[in-house]
């Protein structure tokens, strides 16, 4: 009986010592285990991303000196004659002093039949032209070349455009479908140009997002004959010019802007 009751005596010190064996184990097992949870941590706080500046309304004076500047859609091709272009039409519409710098071929990387590439063209401006506002228009010549430097091209050139004129407004005007469907390299030089246009904070209008030639008016607009080459008629052209005059009053703010019908039936403003 004495020695059961040493044996008692004992047992707690026991209990204890297989408790803390078995900590130590489940411990240790959890520190080997790749797959266990990790001890809660403080979250780094969060890098904060910028985002694009937010552009402010258009406001031009009366009769504004525009400097529209761009490819061949800009110069007039397919037109009768090159006056008859969007360019043109739209300042003889709005009331601009306007001015046209339009190479056929050209783009940001690929130089035109009539001159070189925009950079190059930018480069050669007139810095007392002094405009009120400057629609960069294009580029959908360079959808061959693209991507390689196209970034780097816009950039460069679009940093020489503010540089020439500091005072004016700029907006981007994307470039057009000329055949349907839309070709993915058009759509994503169209991207591009959007996110460059916003982390600027300039107004881009997008002739692609924004369904301007679609497969309802694409006959109207586009010429596919030998002499047009998928550039817009004539008639096109006025379309292009309307459709270019409704845009520039939706990021002025206007009020009472009516989507009229245009060719083909579509709805000016989508």
């Amino acid at each position: 009986m004495h020695a059961h009751g040493r044996l008692r005596a004992r047992r707690p010190w026991l209990v204890l010592a297989g408790a803390v064996l078995v900590v130590a184990a489940v411990a240790t097992v959890g520190f080997l285990r790749p797959w266990s949870a990790p001890a809660a941590t403080t979250a780094p706080a969060a890098v904060a991303q910028s985002a694009p500046l937010a552009p402010a309304a258009l406001a031009l004076p009366e009769s504004p000196r525009v400097l529209v500047f761009g490819d061949s859609w800009v110069y007039g091709s397919a037109a009768i004659e090159p006056t008859l272009g969007f360019a043109y039409v739209a300042g003889a519409d709005l009331g601009w002093d306007v001015v046209v710098d339009g190479v056929r071929g050209s783009g940001y990387l690929k130089p035109g039949l009539d001159g070189p590439a925009y950079g190059e063209r930018i480069a050669a401006l007139d810095p007392t032209l002094d405009p009120d506002l400057v629609i960069i228009e294009g580029s959908i010549n360079d959808r061959r070349l693209y991507p390689a430097g196209y970034r780097e091209a816009v950039t460069a050139a679009w940093d020489a455009l503010a540089a020439t004129y500091p005072d004016a407004a700029i907006v981007v005007l994307g470039p057009s479908p000329q055949v349907l469907p839309v070709q993915k390299a058009t759509a994503r030089i169209d991207r591009d140009l959007a996110e460059l246009a916003g982390d600027r904070g300039w107004w881009y209008i997008s002739p692609v997002t924004d369904g301007w030639i679609t497969d309802a008016n694409y006959a109207t607009v586009i010429d596919t004959s030998e002499l047009g080459r998928n550039h817009p008629s004539t008639e096109g052209h006025a379309y292009l010019a309307e459709r270019l005059g409704k845009a520039l009053a939706a990021i002025s703010g206007e009020t009472g802007i009516v989507a009229d019908a245009p060719l083909g039936g579509d709805p000016l403003l989508p």
